[in-house]
């Protein structure tokens, strides 16, 4: 019998073996597809998230990008310098999270990928993980399957808080490109951005909205404007997701069992990021896994908490912070993406030297009192 089994291989997952087995755990990981495999994801990564582990990522790392391009429908480009200590992470999803699995193997824990669970049985005092290749048993369980996992449904979290959005993405091939700033584009569609994330051999374009309503044709969007960096949509295979945005604090505990990474809807609701709230939420599930087998009574419990203190009470101001501006586009564009000072403060949030919580009090103020401005029309 296992201390605790984890479904799925993603950063969540991978996060959550590494520290659980560098805490001498026995830890199992159960994974569906055959790895390394491909994830549609942008990439992009903040440096952030090397204080939270021991060894070195630059070997899963594609390029470190040090400037930031966004533009108004193609126009009104604004650039913004990240700083040289600092610099954002593109990553290629294949690449990076088996490296992290990797590292949780050299720890100790053990990987089973082409091995996709079919159900859950709670025994008592254990789980019973269903497989094709047989049960496995574990006192403990982190779901970590991803938004359209089957794990938050089996472990009784039928009705989770969520945004729902969706995205859209293509890995193309350019080898000798010379794109060295990630870039982002608004105006094109409905409470969304399109970006051009450059990695060490190609482009990552990808079209997503942080909230489903409008009906759009994601795919025509991102075809206009792969084409300004000479990209056909139609000679690449285009890949599609559910985003599963932080929609306000919930449980993410059961019986002897935690939901993390976007199983447990952590997914940034302005910017759409997914990597860095998914290694933090698998970490914070290790410690609490951890701290339940030393026999603390309150641990899972406890993870919810702090889930919603360490990431979720940040997410509060960007949901207001991407709900003022998806309202009007192209003012909020002027305030907050032309402005120098709003910019450099937007750059430091993604590489996390600044929480939203930091900046949203005069963002909000600036955008409301804009807004409320007579005869302002976009």
């Amino acid at each position: 019998m296992y201390d605790c089994i984890v479904v799925g291989s993603g950063p969540a997952g991978g996060a959550a073996a590494y520290h659980l087995a560098k805490r001498g755990r026995r830890v199992l990981v159960l994974e569906k597809e055959a790895l390394p495999r491909y994830k549609p994801c942008g990439g992009g990564v903040s440096p952030q998230v090397q204080s939270w582990f021991d060894f070195d990522f630059s070997p899963a790392i594609s390029l470190k990008v040090t400037q930031m391009v966004c533009t108004w429908q193609g126009e009104e480009p604004q650039l913004l310098e990240f700083s040289p200590e600092q610099p954002m992470w593109m990553v290629r999803r294949d690449v990076f999270d088996y490296f992290l699995i990797q590292q949780a193997q050299r720890q100790g824990a053990e990987l089973r990928p082409q091995t996709p669970v079919t159900g859950l049985t709670w025994g008592g005092d254990r789980w019973r993980v269903h497989t094709p290749a047989g049960d496995f048993t574990a006192q403990y369980l982190i779901g970590c399957d991803g938004a359209k996992g089957s794990m938050a449904k089996w472990l009784g979290f039928r009705n989770r808080q969520q945004r729902v959005g969706a995205a859209i993405e293509i890995e193309a091939a350019m080898p000798d490109h010379s794109l060295t700033a990630a870039h982002f584009d608004f105006g094109r569609l409905h409470n969304g951005y399109i970006w051009n994330f450059p990695k060490r051999d190609g482009y990552s374009i990808g079209v997503g909205t942080v909230a489903l309503g409008r009906k759009q044709n994601l795919r025509a969007i991102g075809a206009e404007y792969a084409e300004t960096f000479g990209v056909d949509f139609n000679q690449v295979k285009v890949y599609g997701h559910p985003l599963y945005c932080w929609q306000q604090h919930q449980r993410l505990h059961t019986q002897n069992a935690l939901l993390a990474g976007e199983a447990a809807c952590v997914v940034d609701p302005f910017t759409a990021e997914g990597i860095r709230p998914s290694l933090l939420t698998g970490m914070l599930a290790a410690h609490a896994i951890d701290r339940a087998l030393s026999g603390d009574p309150e641990a899972l419990a406890n993870y919810s908490q702090q889930v919603q203190q360490e990431w979720g009470a940040d997410m509060i101001w960007a949901k207001r912070l991407s709900t003022l501006f998806y309202r009007m586009p192209h003012t909020a564009y002027d305030l907050a993406v032309k402005r120098l000072s709003a910019r450099q403060r937007m750059g430091q949030i993604f590489c996390g030297q600044l929480r939203y919580r930091d900046v949203a009090a005069n963002g909000l103020k600036l955008l409301t009192s804009s807004f409320r401005l007579p005869g302002v029309r976009r």
